[in-house]
């Protein structure tokens, strides 16, 4: 099996701008890089982000002494914010601990911040040839294929990993895995013919590839209606920095909270601004809402215009808040929820000026 995928990748290997010619060695920090971008998130996105992020960032170094705010706003848009908090954690790390060189020991690896098992087996074998297993949503379908299992165990999968891993170009072995379910060993119709491991496959030899792994049931996800506080004052705009360990931690939005049964929405928003920084606004009207979800909750955001009443904000709830322009709006590094809004915020800023004619 190892054979077969190894001289099947060498063939049909994806030309991917983090991936090294053969013979060529790997920089460990573009191949982490990479696979941080890659968690949860498909090449075509992360292609967009990888180039650009290294202009911004070419070397570890680099990195290590940007700003988080800089860090956040270069990975605006691309979701699940913790991995570029942990991942500017980590080669801080890396940098005072291990002198600036990421570590080849996969433990020592390992234990730095966001690294998970996948991540630690990806990085390990591609940059350092180290014989690491690894385990993702593509491998599982491969696996669950080879083995006719509709739904293997963790620990089984695991195994499997495991058992393959150890040999030459382990890292071009892993990569094989991924291209495989990437390219052949896809969802919907599985290009079988194609596949360099059909003639071991057990559920293909079965006739049961469609069906294996058993689809998940998706549970229904819980609903937040919340409202958020687009508070203009002087022609500036109230934003709010959330603290590192909330959801999306780290970026900036507008003061906003979930609503309690019965509770009015712009109740709500003038609750938000109270309790965040501890300010007097009064609810006016509603600009719009947006609608996002998240892995664990659909949200729903209500942008309700607040007329200041008095206060000097003060971040309560919050690490930071600032009076923004609505041209430095752009500055700042928004979910994109909060893009949406900002945009509904500016426009009806700029409607407002032009009433007064200011």
């Amino acid at each position: 099996m190892r054979q077969a995928l190894l001289e099947w990748f060498r063939r049909n290997r994806r030309d991917l701008p983090w991936r090294t010619a053969p013979g060529q060695t790997p920089d460990p920090y573009r191949v982490w890089l990479s696979e941080v971008m890659l968690q949860q998130t498909r090449v075509v996105t992360v292609l967009r982000y990888y180039t650009r992020w290294l202009e911004r960032f070419p070397t570890l170094h680099a990195l290590a002494n940007a700003p988080l705010d800089d860090v956040l706003k270069a990975w605006e848009g691309l979701g699940y914010y913790s991995r570029a908090r942990n991942f500017h954690r980590a080669v801080k790390e890396v940098v005072m601990r291990h002198g600036g060189t990421i570590p080849s020991d996969p433990q020592q690896f390992a234990a730095l911040p966001g690294v998970g098992r996948y991540t630690a087996g990806a990085v390990m074998s591609i940059a350092y040839n180290q014989p690491e297993p690894i385990v993702d949503g593509n491998v599982r379908r491969v696996f669950a294929r080879w083995v006719d299992d509709p739904d293997p165990s963790a620990a089984r999968l695991w195994r499997m990993a495991a058992q393959l891993a150890p040999g030459y170009s382990p890292g071009e072995l892993n990569q094989a895995l991924m291209d495989l379910g990437a390219t052949v060993c896809i969802t919907d119709r599985p290009l079988c013919s194609l596949c360099p491991a059909k003639e071991l496959c057990l559920a293909r030899l079965r006739g049961t590839q469609a069906q294996r792994p058993a689809p998940r049931k998706a549970k229904p996800l819980p609903h937040e209606d919340t409202a958020t506080a687009v508070v203009a004052h002087q022609g500036r705009l109230l934003l709010v920095r959330r603290p590192a360990d909330a959801r999306l931690g780290g970026l900036w939005a507008f003061p906003a909270e979930v609503r309690r049964p019965g509770e009015r929405v712009g109740a709500a928003a003038e609750r938000a601004v109270r309790e965040g920084v501890g300010a007097s606004v009064r609810a006016w009207c509603e600009l719009g809402s947006v609608k996002h979800t998240f892995t664990h909750v659909r949200a729903t955001y209500h942008a309700i215009v607040c007329e200041w009443q008095g206060g000097e904000p003060v971040p309560l709830r919050y690490d930071e808040c600032a009076w923004v322009a609505p041209e430095q709006l752009e500055r700042y590094a928004l979910p994109v929820a909060q893009q949406h809004i900002a945009a509904l915020a500016a426009a009806y800023l700029a409607g407002a000026t032009a009433e007064t004619g200011a």
